[in-house]
């Protein structure tokens, strides 16, 4: 195996310590991704320099013309504090010529906007719940062909954010209050969608040109499915202790109907894509982690991987 010279782009507050022993459950969980990445990268023998990113790119740039990576392995979310504006980075990289792992801007733009997402979609024909969008700043006139339970949420925030039990509303009133909640609270356009009860479920894809595919994972809602919806709340998600306490956890998705992907899928087997993530969570004990060891990958094997399809891209610049 080469060494590589491998520059980790990471929020400028998440730029992990060279351990976290000394650190609880709860306060390791901010950066644990970060950590397993540059950690794991370091111990394949990798020389590997975290950068900190916050709304300036001077620092990335003077590192790329002088330390000169062979790789820059995004695990940026933001720039600026704007969540659309990562995508930007990637731009600047492929400006420079400076081969990165992950999705590519285009991609980035697409996945990012879960309204442009739906209508490609929704073009080719691909299931996908009905839905509308309310723009933030104008009064919400609700579409007669919208049916009741409906899901609302941020046409571009991730992670949940904004997504709680009253994300899913029975009637007009709740609705507007939810949009309106929506506007003020994420800053945001709202998207709201016709609310799937179902099996939550993922897929796990590697690739350039020739695709992977991952077994599908599935969310487990534990407990709480008897008293709440089923929906991947920020707490589902991102709350230690809520998750124990509720038993809500992830694994293989099991007793599927033959050739089902991961998707949101109806007690009939009748299955819906809700949306895609470009660049998931690679924490090793993650969903995609764990989704690719399933497949045989083990942890560090995932990150060459990752690491040798951003360096083999053929970005336009190198046509």
């Amino acid at each position: 195996m080469r060494r590589r010279r491998v520059l980790v782009l990471v929020h400028e507050t998440l730029v992990p310590p060279e351990s976290i022993e000394h650190l609880s459950d709860q306060e390791a969980d901010e950066f644990r991704t970060e950590f397993d990445v540059i950690s794991s990268l370091r111990e394949l023998g990798h020389d590997v320099r975290p950068l900190g990113i916050g709304d300036s790119l001077t620092e990335l740039r003077n590192e790329i013309t002088g330390w000169k990576p062979h790789v820059c392995f995004n695990l940026l979310e933001e720039f600026g504090g704007i969540v659309t504006y990562d995508q930007h980075v990637v731009a600047f990289l492929e400006l420079m010529r400076q081969p990165y792992t992950g999705c590519n801007p285009r991609g980035m733009m697409l996945s990012r906007d879960k309204v442009l997402s739906k209508q490609i979609l929704s073009y080719h024909r691909i299931p996908t719940p009905q839905f509308a969008v309310f723009r933030r700043g104008r009064k919400p006139h609700i579409p007669r062909r919208l049916r009741y339970p409906l899901f609302v949420k941020s046409a571009t925030e991730d992670a949940s954010f904004g997504i709680a039990q009253a994300s899913v509303v029975d009637d007009e009133a709740r609705l507007r209050e939810r949009i309106d909640f929506i506007h003020e609270q994420t800053r945001s356009d709202a998207l709201v969608e016709e609310f799937i009860d179902g099996r939550e479920l993922y897929m796990g894809l590697l690739g350039n040109d020739r695709i992977m595919t991952f077994p599908p994972w599935e969310l487990h809602f534990g407990s709480m499915a008897e008293t709440s919806i089923g929906i991947a709340t920020r707490k589902v998600k991102w709350d230690r202790s809520y998750q124990e306490r509720h038993g809500i956890v992830t694994d293989p998705a099991e007793d599927l109907p033959e050739g089902v992907p991961a998707l949101r899928m109806r007690p009939d087997g009748s299955v819906f894509v809700l949306e895609a993530n470009c660049n998931p969570n690679l924490e090793e004990y993650e969903d995609y982690g764990r989704a690719a060891l399933y497949a045989g990958i083990e942890y560090p094997q995932l990150l060459e991987r990752i690491m040798s399809l951003g360096m083999s891209y053929r970005a336009d610049w190198r046509a």
